[in-house]
């Protein structure tokens, strides 16, 4: 395997060894764009049936297909949980697409967004405009940082902290941290909250344990919700919350309907059943163990 995946007979094929004897393949095109950063090797296709297909370190990113579902969810599942958010961090998601579903959100005022590297944007804005169009809202501003680092230096600024990182390997490893959401905990403001890519529940259920008990122990109010994403390996991904004060399971407030009509997946009843899991997953958020 090299960093760029495997390519045989016109198929990319998801080899990873965090999820041993399993893949997800795509027939692709062609290869648009394939270049290591500093920090990782970022390959960008154009697919057969799933449109673009952004991919680091061999690992998919997203595809034009289905990447609305993950964006979603990641974006406004954290912002409808809180009553009036106004301030709000993103770190990660260097393609833009959870920035473009916050800026849906006419009644937030600042929007700080951390990545480490800046290429991943640089490719977007190239080949992923539907989703790099988030970085055109005038209330974004762009640091180009290390996310953990980031947070440290800002205690107490934000309403809700949205962490879209990669897997806990390479540069996304340090955000599976407890010190990472302690400093998150401390950039919350009153009543803030936080949610982070929470891994899969069937393929890292040890790592799924790892998030929920760093959080039960951070957060009074703790919550684990999941996405269903097709071209993920496994087709669903989970998002760990935290909160000083929101309930977290079900809206608190109501979906503008001018939003709603904006949207493929989220709503009101998807944000309250994203919550329902199974039972050996609830167990893990009581910490009954695995």
């Amino acid at each position: 395997m090299t960093n760029s995946g495997i390519i045989d007979k016109g198929w990319f094929s998801e080899i990873c060894p965090m999820w041993e004897g399993i893949a997800v393949s795509l027939k692709v095109d062609k290869l648009l764009y394939s270049k290591k950063s500093r920090f990782q090797q970022i390959d960008l296709y154009q697919t057969c049936s799933h449109g673009r297909m952004l991919v680091l370190d061999g690992i998919i990113q997203l595809t034009e297909q289905d990447e609305f579902s993950y964006q979603e969810m990641m974006a406004h599942l954290p912002l409808f949980s809180h009553p009036n958010p106004k301030n709000v961090l993103v770190i990660g998601g260097g393609d833009g697409g959870v920035l473009r579903e916050i800026n849906r959100h006419d009644d937030v005022c600042v929007i700080d967004f951390c990545e480490i590297d800046e290429e991943v944007i640089n490719v977007s804005k190239r080949f992923l405009p539907s989703m790099a169009c988030g970085f055109d809202d005038p209330r974004v501003t762009v640091h180009i940082k290390d996310g953990a680092a980031f947070v440290r230096d800002h205690h107490g600024c934000y309403d809700v902290i949205i962490v879209d990182s990669s897997d806990p390997v390479g540069p996304g490893e340090v955000l599976f941290e407890n010190q990472f959401y302690q400093d998150l905990k401390r950039a919350l403001k009153p009543g803030g909250l936080i949610a982070t890519q929470g891994e899969s529940f069937f393929l890292h259920p040890d790592w799924v344990e790892k998030l929920i008990g760093i959080t039960r122990s951070l957060f009074p109010i703790y919550a684990y919700a999941n996405i269903i994403v097709p071209t993920y390996t496994g087709g669903h991904i989970g998002m760990c919350m935290g909160s000083l004060g929101p309930k977290l399971l079900a809206p608190a407030r109501t979906v503008p309907q001018v939003l709603q009509s904006q949207l493929k997946y989220y709503s009101s009843g998807v944000h309250r059943a994203a919550f329902v899991l199974p039972y050996f997953v609830e167990k893990m958020l009581k910490g009954e163990g695995i």
